[in-house]
């Protein structure tokens, strides 16, 4: 039984404003009311979470990572990925080594790798300032890229030209002689003795046998440091028992590569006699162009040149040489293409590249000087500055590239029937389809390429995009006649002037070499 006074204080704590909402209804703070919404509305708002920072791990931390399996197994993967993908690497760059092709290395001889100079120093006793002079310029001649002299005109016909130890025609030069070869040696340049045209054996007879003098001779300047000896192909020399007997003469001195004696012989006829033995002759010296009464004109060269370049002689190593006189605005083209062609050039006494520019010098040629007209000291220094680099630029390239060296040949004449080289001046005349005079070949090795081109014509001409579509597009200069070409060049573009030889350096599609 429930007490009244109970009831009364229950009553008293019952709202008296609950309207509608029911018994038992809270309507928390941003909800609405209502039967169904009282039950969803959460008695506590949670707090908000603090936001999670990324941080590094700490030493600790990544040495507890480090040395778990998961991270020892994903570096020893990645250490084998890294060593498979190295070797297959190498093993891809040695297959394309081997796959490709690539030229065999000749291993040149000294006189092969040589640039020779023939000088006729005149001996005689009221002129012997000359023998001194040379021994001046010797340093200055190994400083071009020379490399070994031919002496010419050091020996009288009579009574003996090789008997210089007894009382002779020759014997006051002698010690001149010594000292010039002393001097040589000091400078690192050999020494050829000429003794073409000498008659070394009686009346020119064919001798069967080395005869005594001539053996001392030979040896006694073997012994005086002569790198050889220079015959002509119409000396009584010139057979093979002779040379034999020489041979074995020199394999006395020829203890080293370096030291090894040569013969060298000079052709004078249209061909040379054969010998069954080709390796007793190691130069033969041949002439670009021919001897003549009178100066040959630019066809005569030009005919004279592409006769040479279609009918190369390979069993014997050659030493080119200008030999008869062309026009001389030829002059420096005959020097490229003398630098240029497979062989080691003999280059002639040139006023030009003469350090002392004396005139009282008495060192000349064989052919002897020629009257040429009177310049200004002005010009004369110009044109000797601009001689010295065209030769220092081709000596130079020759004996850093192997293609200039011991590269391939390859002739490239032009299609002159449908005017290959095409004139690219208004005002130039153009040459009749019959003249060739312009010529190219190609020193080759491996992936780069020499190009040699000549205009020996008066005219502009340019080259036909389809003379050569073989050839690759773009090349640098190397060395022009002017001196004027630099940087690099498209063929598409290129415009020869007159009587100008160029040597272009061509390069293959991503080659660089």
């Amino acid at each position: 039984m429930e007490h009244p006074e109970e009831t009364d204080t229950l009553t008293d704590r019952m709202p008296l404003d609950a309207g509608d909402t029911g018994y038992g209804s809270v309507v928390g703070p941003g909800l609405s009311g209502g039967v169904g919404g009282s039950e969803a509305a959460p008695l506590l708002i949670p707090e908000p979470e603090p936001a999670v920072r990324w941080r590094p791990l700490s030493k600790a931390e990544l040495e507890a990572v480090a040395g778990g399996p998961w991270w020892r197994r994903l570096r020893s993967y990645l250490v084998v990925l890294f060593w498979m993908a190295w070797l297959a690497m190498l093993a891809t760059s040695i297959a394309i080594i081997v796959t490709s092709p690539r030229p065999v290395a000749t291993p040149l001889r000294w006189w092969q790798k040589s640039l020779f100079h023939q000088l006729q120093p005149n001996m005689e006793a009221e002129r012997s300032e000359g023998i001194n002079a040379l021994c001046e310029q010797l340093p200055y001649f190994k400083s071009l890229g020379i490399g070994a002299l031919i002496l010419e005109g050091l020996f009288h016909k009579e009574p003996s030209p090789l008997n210089v130890t007894a009382s002779g025609g020759s014997l006051g030069t002698l010690p001149q002689i010594q000292h010039l070869l002393a001097e040589s040696n000091k400078a690192g340049l050999k020494v050829v003795l000429d003794f073409c045209k000498l008659d070394l054996y009686a009346a020119g007879n064919k001798p069967t046998n080395l005869s005594a003098p001539v053996e001392n001779s030979l040896q006694f300047w073997l012994e005086q440091g002569v790198a050889g000896f220079a015959i002509c192909d119409t000396d009584a020399a010139y057979s093979e028992k002779i040379l034999l007997e020489w041979r074995g003469l020199f394999r006395e001195f020829s203890t080293q590569e370096e030291e090894e004696r040569i013969v060298v012989v000079k052709q004078t006829q249209d061909f040379l006699p054969s010998l069954r033995n080709t390796t007793l002759v190691d130069v033969v010296m041949r002439s670009i162009l021919p001897t003549s009464p009178q100066p040959l004109s630019a066809q005569e060269v030009a005919n004279a040149i592409e006769t040479h370049l279609l009918t190369r002689e390979q069993e014997t190593w050659p030493s080119w040489t200008i030999g008869g006189e062309g026009p001389r605005e030829l002059k420096k083209l005959l020097l490229v293409l003398m630098m240029t062609l497979p062989g080691s050039p003999t280059i002639q006494y040139d006023e030009d590249i003469d350090q002392t520019q004396n005139a009282s010098l008495n060192i000349g040629s064989s052919h002897g000087q020629k009257n040429e007209p009177s310049d200004t000291h002005a010009d004369k220094e110009k044109a000797r500055r601009a001689a010295v680099a065209l030769f220092t630029s081709l000596s130079s390239s020759r004996a850093r590239e192997e293609a200039l060296l011991y590269g391939s040949f390859t002739f490239l004449p032009f299609n002159t029937s449908t005017n290959s080289f095409s004139s690219s001046s208004s005002n130039s005349t153009l040459a009749s389809p019959s003249s060739p005079t312009t010529l190219a070949f190609l020193r080759s090795w491996g992936c780069v390429h020499f190009l040699v081109l000549l205009n020996l014509g008066p005219e502009i001409h340019a080259l036909d995009p389809a003379w050569a579509p073989s050839l690759p597009e773009a090349g640098v200069f190397v060395s022009s006649t002017g001196m004027d070409r630099l940087g690099s060049i498209s063929l598409s573009t290129l415009e020869l002037q007159p009587h100008e030889a160029i040597v272009i350096k061509l390069f293959e599609s991503g080659s660089y070499s």
